[in-house]
């Protein structure tokens, strides 16, 4: 039997239901999106060979959503920028940058909804006070895009291909010598450190 803090299992069928094993009950992908919006820790599994499938589960969620109308959160540009980060170098810290930005905006969402709320039905000069919360999101903003920009310096500490590093008169200019084996190592140091950062800035 499951712990009580442990994860509900949601367990999917070859014939797309899903049954929620906390509640013995089939529930839906609308049933699934309020248990997040109610803070419910749960996974999905496939019924019959018992993996994991929460990622992909969760993903038609958002497209089932963003398919009502009215309810769209994902702007075109920002939906292009994301299929163009998919195999690219940087791809790996994207879900990292992305998971950060939404931790800090949620800190800050409810100070938001306070502001909102207290400038609806006033007069046109206080509605102007919108733009308080609006100035406190774009700071957000631009904050996470610094993090994301100095990570991108830490991930890539390396000069382009095909550039050598001017020498100096002091000394002659050094031959390019092969990769050595710990260079790899040396590489998933500095990501480790990279993550250490993003989460001191967050």
């Amino acid at each position: 039997m499951a712990a009580k803090d442990d994860p509900i299992i949601i367990k999917k069928y070859a014939n797309r239901r899903l049954y929620n094993t906390g509640t013995s009950t089939y529930v839906t992908l609308e049933d699934l999106a309020e248990m997040v919006k109610k803070g419910e820790e749960f996974t999905v599994q496939d019924a019959k060979t018992g993996d994991d499938i929460t990622h992909p589960v969760l993903t038609q969620i958002i497209f089932e959503l963003e398919n009502k109308d009215g309810q769209n959160m994902l702007p075109i540009p920002f939906l292009r920028q994301l299929i163009a980060f998919y195999g690219d170098q940087m791809q790996m810290i994207v879900p990292s940058f992305l998971e950060q930005s939404m931790i800090a905006f949620s800190k800050e969402q409810e100070r938001f909804r306070e502001q909102m709320k207290g400038a609806i039905g006033k007069s046109p000069l206080d509605v102007m006070k919108m733009a308080t919360p609006m100035k406190a999101l774009e700071e957000q903003t631009r904050r996470n895009m610094e993090m994301f920009q100095n990570a991108m310096r830490l991930f890539t500490p390396f000069p382009p291909v095909g550039s050598a590093p001017a020498a100096t008169p002091a000394e002659p200019a050094r031959k390019e010598v092969p990769e050595k084996p710990d260079d790899l190592q040396q590489l998933k140091d500095q990501i480790a450190a990279m993550q250490r950062k993003l989460d001191t800035m967050s």
